[in-house]
């Protein structure tokens, strides 16, 4: 696996700044809030689902719901890119030993005019067997609508650390 340095993970985090930036003026100029409320809700449930698999091992649902070149841009372990790498990873990492909550209050939506939509958060990460082991992390999704399928095609997890 390949290291991002610093600096290249700072420039990704500025050019999807930009790109949060666009999409909000999207929101504000063109989408009805009724629009709006149904984007956020699609990709509320396409995050539930994305983490009910992820923390229940469910390696199938996990493979279809990310594209075949997904690229993984972690803080602490650096550039994953690949479904396959994605799955292997979380198979040997993840599965029985770590589960992912959703922060209340932390998920914003964004448009991504003829691509998808952009998802920020917080979430959370519990290690069964170990209840004061919980670390936080901020995460970015990028997910594409395709003929009627929605899939995250770029991950940027960053700022991992013990939970607030």
């Amino acid at each position: 696996m390949r290291l991002m340095s610093i600096s290249a993970v700072r420039r990704m985090l500025l050019v999807l700044s930009l790109l949060v930036a666009g999409g909000s003026r999207l929101v504000a100029q063109g989408a009805s809030a009724a629009e709006r409320e149904a984007l956020f809700l699609t990709i509320k449930a396409q995050d539930a689902a994305l983490f009910e698999a992820y923390s229940t091992c469910d390696l199938k649902t996990l493979g279809k719901m990310v594209s075949e070149d997904l690229e993984f841009y972690h803080d602490l372990t650096g550039l994953a890119v690949g479904r396959a790498v994605f799955v292997e990873a979380i198979k040997n990492n993840i599965c029985g030993k770590v589960t992912r909550e959703l922060v209340p209050g932390t998920l914003e939506v964004y448009p991504l005019k003829g691509y998808g939509a952009v998802e920020m958060g917080v979430h959370r990460f519990h290690h069964p067997g170990d209840a004061g082991n919980v670390g936080e992390a901020r995460f970015v999704h990028l997910w594409r609508l395709k003929d009627g399928v929605w899939q995250v095609t770029r991950v940027i997890s960053y700022e991992h650390g013990a939970a607030k």
